[in-house]
């Protein structure tokens, strides 16, 4: 078992912590958090050790998870990484994109593996058609959400879009090739609601839309392909494959055929995936012990979650030139 600790005891922190202690792959050594008063009552109350400093806390791990706010993270990782342990890290994985490069060549030099916590890599409903998800040319993303003060502190781009920034890079297999974007502050000092339109130099094109000042909750995506059409819902855990096919002579009578203005006739197929019901966050701590005892690639790499970033930045650079 890899001796694990966590980096802040916040409202996530708390998830990670509880996780990391039941899982079978894991041993957690505890954590540490800034916050001396809030670390005496969670220790008191779940029974999870706190660590003095964040020095003493990594010097007992193998892998220590790093759940601060956002503008803390290169510091912890730094940290971390220069000590020669593997790090696991929520999303956003820095607040710079030059911070993140910085990691990433640490990383390099010392030799260790690192993760970034997006977590809707490991939604089943995602998982189930991944693969399906072939050479998709439109891509269309609504995540909405209702009004929370907590993560108020950055950009809806990097508190909500930036999940599907990743989801989206990680099936298009082409560099970004052009942005446009806009978005509104409506009750935050950062924008609350924001649009993109991101394309790719293979002609493939998504648009996403992101919010966290909607009446009801929302986290859907559509891919189309050749063929195809693929929707996924991450809220309800739900996904749908439509293909489309060329039509047989004989097609019985309840067959859904299509005719084009060409003559050519394509049959309608619903293919529903199987679904296994997981939980996204402990999935993705387990997957990273793997990655470490089996020295292999991890599922969210550091480098793919400084692209992320990358675009999530570039996305809200558009935002000034308005």
């Amino acid at each position: 078992m890899l001796k694990a600790g966590v980096l802040g005891a916040g409202h996530l922190g708390k998830i990670h912590l509880k996780l990391l202690h039941q899982s079978e792959k894991y041993e957690l050594v505890g954590f540490f958090d800034a916050n001396q008063e809030a670390s005496a009552t969670i220790e008191s109350e779940l029974g999870y050790k706190s660590f003095p400093s964040m020095k003493a806390l990594i010097d007992a791990c193998d892998v220590v998870d790093v759940v601060t706010p956002t503008v803390y993270h290169f510091e912890c990782a730094k940290q971390v990484i220069e000590a020669g342990k593997h790090l696991f890290i929520e999303k956003p994985i820095t607040h710079t994109v030059a911070e993140a490069e910085t990691l990433l060549a640490l990383a390099k030099q010392h030799g260790v593996m690192g993760q970034v916590g997006h977590v809707e890599r490991f939604n089943p409903a995602f998982r189930a058609v991944h693969e399906k998800i072939e050479n998709p040319m439109f891509i269309e993303a609504h995540r909405l959400a209702e009004f929370n003060p907590r993560g108020t502190d950055v950009s809806v781009v990097l508190d909500l879009m930036i999940h599907d920034i990743d989801a989206i890079l990680s099936v298009v297999k082409s560099n970004v090739k052009h942005i446009n974007a806009s978005g509104v502050s409506v009750i935050s000092e950062t924008p609350d609601i924001a649009n993109a339109r991101i394309e790719f130099e293979n002609g493939c094109v998504a648009n996403l839309t992101a919010s966290r000042i909607s009446l009801k909750k929302m986290r859907k995506a559509r891919f189309f392909q050749r063929d195809a059409y693929i929707s996924v819902d991450f809220l309800d855990k739900k996904c749908e494959v439509v293909k489309m096919k060329d039509a047989p002579e004989d097609a019985d009578d309840f067959a859904m055929v299509l005719t084009n203005a060409e003559g050519v006739k394509k049959q309608i197929y619903f293919d529903n995936p199987k679904i296994d019901a997981n939980n996204a966050i402990l999935d993705e701590l387990e997957t990273f012990a793997d990655a470490v005892s089996n020295n292999t690639t991890p599922i969210v790499t550091l480098a793919q979650g400084t692209e992320a970033l990358r675009v999530a930045m570039q996305i809200i650079s558009n935002f000034k030139k308005i």
